[in-house]
């Protein structure tokens, strides 16, 4: 007889595995000599006066460390930013620690020491760039006379408001003094290459991290019409919208757009994504005898309709088979959005997993299990959480209505309180989100 709830935590695990950064950048780069290869780029090492590594990110620092174990004593220093929590240690390369998702001073130092690296930067300094998710939060330098607690009500509106990370970031790289292409505009003419983990749909490198190193395709017309979607311009401080007003009507400089020279000598490449977790997740769940279905590892949308669409999808599984048999896994990935309605604790897959184990209440046979593949859900010390048909019977036996706690967005007291929390701590690594559905009508 299987055990669903190991057998989806391993699966889960696999997933996080194939995400793993430093994986990644040795995959990616080679050494050779003073040959460096990157993708199926070459740089001749000997050719470049200095070599820096920078960056931002929660998987900053396992990038970083892999590339000072490719490249030594070729790097000449370096500056990451990373979560608090996520610090590993490094031998050459300087880090520091700051908020997220909300910004804090300690991102804008941290930010401002990068910038004191890169504006000594000549045209014969390489720059190895490492991005990868959360780097919008980590890298905060706020434009014009836009403060720091004006960036941090905005980010926190954004967040509230149900706006998909395209949306936040697109406001994000406007209101910053380095993002949407900024960082390499302090770079050039020095050689730049930026190394990308994705935590976005689509892969798009403009929008990782709000994109500090590469062209920026959207425009500050673009940020008014998500003020206008969300209604918030009277939500946001009056800095933050006078600023945007005034880069519509052209007072402040627009990002810079594909075809800028600045990128001349610039290359980013994309070295894991959600994509490669979601396979590894598929192949560990057949190994375990699952017929295994992936929906995508690009769905977004509310986190409430989401939920209800798999869990349809396994009901129809334990009904009729289709569209695996049992025992069937259902897997996809991406990242769904919360409307925050009440005043709760909780974060997109925890609210993911309660909507649906409210659509399976009182059905055997379905385990699911969401989870950041960052190890963090909202301003939670959970990634994440696993229910199975029982759990909302169980917890209204104990008094506790799920259903309550949904409206209030507060999924994480529900799962504690009923011991179903997904904790796995720093995983170093950040491709959104996993989710995984297990059905066999034998347990």
């Amino acid at each position: 007889m299987k055990n669903l709830r190991s057998d989806i935590r391993e699966i889960f695990d696999a997933g996080l595995k194939a995400a793993d950064p430093g994986e990644a950048i040795r995959r990616t780069v080679k050494l050779t000599g003073k040959r460096l290869m990157v993708g199926d780029r070459e740089y001749d090492l000997g050719a470049f006066d200095r070599i820096m590594v920078v960056g931002t990110g929660k998987a900053g620092a396992s990038m970083a460390v892999a590339l000072e174990g490719i490249l030594g004593s070729y790097i000449t220093e370096g500056m990451i930013i990373t979560k608090y929590g996520h610090r590993l240690p490094l031998k050459i390369v300087s880090l520091t620690e700051a908020g997220h998702p909300i910004p804090d001073e300690s991102g804008v130092q941290g930010s401002k020491r990068i910038l004191d690296l890169l504006e000594s930067a000549g045209e014969r300094d390489l720059i190895l760039c490492v991005i990868s998710g959360g780097g919008s939060a980590l890298l905060p330098m706020p434009a014009g006379d836009i403060s720091l607690q004006d960036k941090q009500e905005t980010t926190q509106a954004l967040l509230d408001c149900g706006a998909d990370i395209h949306e936040i970031n697109t406001i994000r790289k406007h209101i910053s003094g380095v993002k949407g292409g900024r960082l390499a505009e302090v770079v050039f003419p020095g050689t730049l290459v930026t190394l990308m983990l994705s935590d976005v749909i689509g892969d798009d490198p403009d929008v990782i991290a709000s994109g500090p190193t590469v062209p920026d395709k959207s425009t500050f017309r673009d940020c008014m019409n998500i003020l206008d979607k969300y209604d918030l311009g009277e939500k946001l401080p009056p800095s933050v919208v006078a600023y945007l007003e005034g880069g519509v009507q052209g007072r402040e400089p627009e990002t810079p757009k594909p075809g800028d020279p600045v990128f001349d000598k610039s290359f980013a490449l994309v070295i894991g994504s959600c994509s490669l977790s979601v396979s590894s997740a598929k192949q560990k769940a057949v190994e375990l005898g699952y017929e295994t279905i992936i929906l995508s590892s690009s769905i977004e949308g509310e986190t409430g309709d989401v939920a209800k669409v798999h869990a349809a999808i396994a009901k129809e599984i334990l009904k009729s088979g289709n569209p695996v048999s049992v025992p069937g896994c259902v897997i996809s990935g991406g990242e769904t959005t919360v409307t925050i309605r009440g005043d709760g604790l909780g974060g997109r897959n925890m609210e993911f997993v309660l909507a649906a184990a409210i659509e399976i209440d009182g059905l055997g046979g379905i385990t699911l299990l969401s989870g950041g593949t960052d190890g963090t859900d909202g301003p939670t010390d959970a990634a994440g959480a696993i229910a199975d048909g029982s759990t909302v019977q169980a917890a209204r036996g104990r008094g506790l209505d799920a259903a309550r706690y949904l409206r209030n967005n507060d999924s994480y007291h529900f799962f504690e309180a009923t011991g179903n929390l997904l904790i796995t701590g720093p995983t170093m690594t950040n491709v959104m989100d996993l989710r995984i559905f297990l059905v066999d009508d034998s347990v």
